[in-house]
């Protein structure tokens, strides 16, 4: 292990980082997105710091396949942007940066300074050591250097995985108010990757559980996708409702949640997922999840309904039961063409409405002949700027 020392105000020479490298680590550098690692070598190579940061890195040292890789940076967003010609810049209170590779997208974010951490003005840049006081875990805040092989780790975090705990970074009266959220993801990292939550994280969510109620529906939509794709959804469910953490987040099924047989179906969902991760066989559809979380709940009535009244009854179910989950009205309908099927009713043209990708095929053309014409109609006419000489007139 190697140490990293700086010069505190007083000029002592303080330790302020641990680097642990390739033979202490042992991660597998061919579990690695090509991609991920091209971007870190290019920004490396421009004269910026990069890593790979956060959740890649913990299934990186737990020997799982990473779903998804975020690189932090010292460049800027604009340098990043210059640097890589499939960027585009989104976020309005921090600015990030997406690479596009074929349909995946690789996040790149700007090293965050401490100085505002909970100020609402968020756009402030700082250094790797200010970013890594930041992040919500101990986790997710190692720093992976794959050119050099080395992991920066600047919490202390590599003790936490021998210890096999889960530690708050930011201090827990701010944490859990700042972002309701990081109490759901702390349940969910504590199930997936078999570690313990600590006992002050425990007093915590217990006692800001009720601030979950404040985060807006797209987020939790995100969240709950994000846990039935997991591969260990039953689990999970069974410990939001444990500390009180479902009712916010999928109040109807709340009610239901500790049924055998709505524990089944969540059970069969994450044998179905972990198959697919283990590349066994193709991915779990969205619409096959929301199955899995709602038809042990469905009521069909024996009234005599027409096949179109029978299926807006079931939708009307299923929106109630994820609420106030907002999928596509698309993938719902899937859902509910499946549960039909499965009873052995008919399912009337028309129901599921397929979304138009041709039309929005044809507005993107248009949208490029537009932009194209529009630049030819600017550079038509190109006007000299050099002074003609006057003439000079006789008296």
């Amino acid at each position: 292990m190697l140490i990293r020392y700086k010069q505190d105000s007083k000029g002592k020479r303080v330790q302020f980082a641990k680097i642990y490298t390739k033979d202490e680590h042992k991660i597998n550098i061919s579990l690695i997105d090509r991609d991920a690692l091209r971007a870190v070598k290019k920004l490396q190579t421009s004269g910026a710091e990069a890593y790979i940061v956060g959740g890649a890195v913990r299934d990186l040292l737990l020997n799982k396949q990473p779903k998804d890789f975020d690189i932090t940076t010292s460049a800027s967003p604009r340098q990043i942007h210059k640097l890589f010609w499939n960027s585009r810049i989104i976020g309005k209170r921090f600015k990030l940066v997406h690479l596009e590779y074929n349909g995946k997208i690789v996040e790149v974010s700007t090293f965050r300074s401490d100085e505002e951490n909970f100020v609402k003005n968020n756009n402030v840049f700082g250094t790797i050591e200010q970013d890594a006081k930041r992040r919500d875990f101990s986790i997710n805040a190692l720093y992976y250097d794959p050119v050099a092989e080395q992991i920066f780790d600047f919490n202390n975090a590599m003790d936490d995985f021998k210890k096999k705990k889960i530690s708050s970074i930011i201090d827990l009266k701010y944490s859990f108010v700042e972002d309701p959220v990081r109490m759901l993801r702390a349940i969910k990292y504590s199930i997936t990757t078999d570690f313990s939550l600590k006992i002050n994280i425990k007093f915590a969510i217990r006692k800001y559980h009720s601030e979950l109620s404040k985060v807006s529906t797209s987020r939790l939509t995100e969240e709950v996708n994000k846990i039935l794709a997991s591969g260990y959804s039953r689990d999970i469910f069974v410990k939001l409702k444990k500390y009180k953490l479902l009712v916010y987040l999928l109040p109807c099924f709340n009610v239901y949640a500790s049924l055998n047989n709505v524990q089944n179906s969540l059970l069969e969902l994450d044998y179905k997922v972990r198959r697919y991760k283990n590349s066994e066989t193709d991915e779990v559809p969205r619409y096959i999840m929301l199955l899995h979380l709602v038809q042990e709940l469905i009521i069909f009535s024996e009234e005599d309904l027409t096949q179109r009244e029978r299926f807006k009854e079931t939708f009307r179910q299923v929106k109630i039961l994820i609420s106030p989950m907002t999928p596509s009205n698309y993938e719902v309908e899937l859902c509910c063409e499946q549960l039909l099927k499965q009873k052995g009713y008919k399912v009337p043209k028309g129901c599921v409405r397929h979304p138009k990708t041709k039309s929005s095929s044809k507005s993107n053309a248009n949208f490029e002949k537009r932009r194209k014409y529009s630049s030819k109609k600017r550079n038509y006419k190109k006007y000299d700027n050099t002074k003609k000489p006057v003439k000079k007139t006789k008296v």
